[in-house]
């Protein structure tokens, strides 16, 4: 297995994994976000290959609160299914840490949904603790042109 960047050749495949996760987009709309995600420098994006089919992705951020500071956080997360358990996720994550440990950043954070109770216990293995329980509060804007 091999972790890269992430390519805009991959965007097929990022876009069946979203969707297994419960995130249907296009590889138009996978490729469109991903050229904007990558505009800048605060964001990267790998893959995990294995014998040249991605089987994962994670997507890694700087951010910057005012009453916090900087960290990086991970965006998002996906194995693809039946490849769950075999380390993908874990050298995925590595990859996110090494570069946000080359950013400054003194700390990684990921949110993960309350029912995603085998990602909790992915990261609670892997060092990560829980720090806070949240509600998330979606409001639908106007539609823009």
């Amino acid at each position: 297995m091999n972790v890269r960047p992430a390519h805009l050749s991959d965007v097929r495949r990022i876009a069946e994994l979203s969707a297994q996760l419960g995130y249907p987009s296009t590889s138009a709309e996978i490729e469109s976000r991903m050229e904007c995600l990558l505009t800048g420098g605060r964001t990267a994006i790998f893959v995990a290959l294995d014998d040249a089919v991605v089987v994962g992705w994670i997507s890694v951020r700087s951010d910057l609160t005012l009453e916090g500071g900087s960290f990086a956080e991970i965006a998002g997360l996906i194995v693809a299914e039946g490849r769950r358990g075999a380390g993908i996720g874990r050298a995925l994550l590595e990859k996110a840490e090494a570069w946000a440990r080359e950013r400054g950043h003194g700390m990684l954070r990921v949110r993960s949904n309350v029912v995603r109770e085998r990602a909790h216990a992915f990261y609670k293995r892997l060092g990560y603790e829980t720090t806070k329980h949240q509600a998330v509060f979606d409001k639908i804007l106007d539609e823009l042109p």
